[in-house]
């Protein structure tokens, strides 16, 4: 029986990229929303246990690192095989994803097992964070499963456009963790350790919803565990794309991390500042993630079916979408700070800190929406290393070196402003490469498909 074609390669893209795009931004801003929350409300507790629960965000980035890097080899593999009409291999290509998925789990746990203390201790001298963050990530860690083929089944809705259903599963997991978050930490007097299990009931939960969609409803992906043979080539092309993709991602974590080893040698409270504003420019940069997963599969699957003129418009459309995004973002930024701030139950010291912070940091949204989506778009295309490259210069060398060198010269202040002048940077080489990408990919299929019509 003939396969009806997707309509990733038939709908007018502006169309198409709203379709895909919109339900996941709807779900990773309620994403943003319960990261949020678990921080206001864990923040009611004292300040100590919020310092706690934002040290906890390089490790719970880089276990999230691990498996959305994987997810988008996984992704970019099994919509490029659908583009190109082959369903057996895209769904033998899903299952080695499941596997691998596993693998993750396991690794992170033996980490959570035996280094959550070495961990805290190398950011902080404080013994009450310390004991706070240990209670909070052993838990995080060693129910992590649900996380991580949370995320699995996720890429396998979004590799097949069927966004919608990746929202509701996204959704639920959050708003029941957000809905649990002050039963556990104030009914039941569990404090950051209830905040903790809320997180991974909402993990679990939506799992199984997302299981239960694909499996219902995801029928272009067809999972034949029969006749599954585990294939090296498989994994290396998985992971070809999604080694970069993971690199990247655990850069956040590492600069996150050691950016938190460097504020050590100021005040306390810079630390617990740095961490509310990942935790608020996650609803900025989030949303443009969300767009930037129905992007990848579009672009991956128009590659797949060598539709060069498709591939250009959603990459266009993309940029100016999330820089559009990202001036709000800035605008909001730059006139509320102390508002945002005041979620956290601020006291003077965090607010003198906080304010000219948060106005620095956010001049980092005017370069980092662009560079986004074109690290995103030469995954798509196959080529992770170059997103790899951008995101080194963005987020770790020299944003280190850097931040060092400024806060050494210009105190607390100056330090802020390593990582807008890095995300600078990183959009000046990211488009570098897409004009080297355009020439050498994206142009000749162009000509083809002109040829062709």
């Amino acid at each position: 029986m003939e396969v009806k074609e997707n309509k990733m390669g038939v709908m007018p893209v502006r169309r198409l990229l709203i379709s895909m795009s919109l339900p996941m931004v709807i779900s990773m801003f309620v994403q943003a929303m319960y990261n949020l929350m678990d921080s206001i409300f864990v923040a009611q507790i004292d300040q100590d246990a919020l310092t706690a629960v934002n040290m906890a965000f390089p490790m719970q980035s880089l276990m999230i690192a691990f498996q959305t890097g994987l997810g988008v080899g996984m992704n970019a593999m099994v919509s490029r095989l659908l583009g190109e009409k082959k369903h057996r291999a895209a769904g033998q290509a899903a299952i080695h994803g499941m596997l691998l998925t596993l693998v993750n789990y396991v690794l992170f746990l033996i980490v959570g097992l035996t280094l959550t203390d070495a961990f805290y201790r190398f950011q902080t001298n404080s013994e009450a964070v310390i004991s706070y963050g240990k209670e909070y990530l052993n838990i995080i860690m060693i129910f992590a499963f649900g996380m991580f083929y949370q995320i699995c089944f996720e890429r396998f809705l979004q590799a097949t456009g069927k966004t919608v259903y990746s929202m509701i599963m996204q959704g639920a997991g959050a708003l029941i963790n957000i809905g649990l978050d002050p039963l556990f930490i104030f009914v039941f007097h569990m404090g950051v350790k209830g905040a903790a299990i809320a997180t991974v009931i909402g993990q679990c939960v939506g799992c199984t919803i997302g299981g239960i969609l694909h499996f219902a409803k995801n029928r272009e992906l067809r999972l034949d565990f029969k006749r599954f043979k585990l294939n090296k080539h498989t994994v290396a092309k998985i992971y070809g794309v999604g080694i970069p993709s993971i690199l990247m991602s655990a850069l956040v974590s590492v600069m996150t991390y050691l950016m938190n080893v460097i504020l050590k040698g100021y005040e306390e409270v810079s630390a617990t500042v740095f961490g509310v504003y990942f935790k608020l420019q996650s609803f900025v940069v989030m949303p443009v993630f969300g767009m930037n997963n129905g992007i990848v599969p579009i672009i991956a699957y128009n590659y797949g079916a060598r539709k060069g003129e498709r591939i250009v418009k959603t990459i266009k459309l993309g940029v100016v979408y999330a820089v559009s995004v990202m001036l709000v973002g800035l605008a909001l930024f730059q006139i509320l700070p102390e508002f945002f701030l005041g979620f956290f139950n601020p006291d003077e010291n965090m607010l003198r800190v906080g304010i000219p912070a948060l106005k620095i940091l956010s001049l980092s949204f005017v370069f980092a929406g662009a560079s986004i989506v074109l690290t995103s778009s030469f995954q798509a295309l196959g080529n992770g290393v170059w997103s790899l490259f951008v995101f080194i210069v963005r987020l770790l060398v020299p944003t280190l070196p850097l931040a060092w060198l400024l806060g050494k010269l210009g105190g607390l202040s100056a330090l802020w402003f390593s990582l807008p002048i890095c995300d600078m940077l990183g959009l000046i080489l990211a488009s570098i490469l897409m004009r080297l990408m355009y020439k050498r990919v994206i142009k000749p299929l162009c000509e083809l498909e002109k040829e062709n019509v």
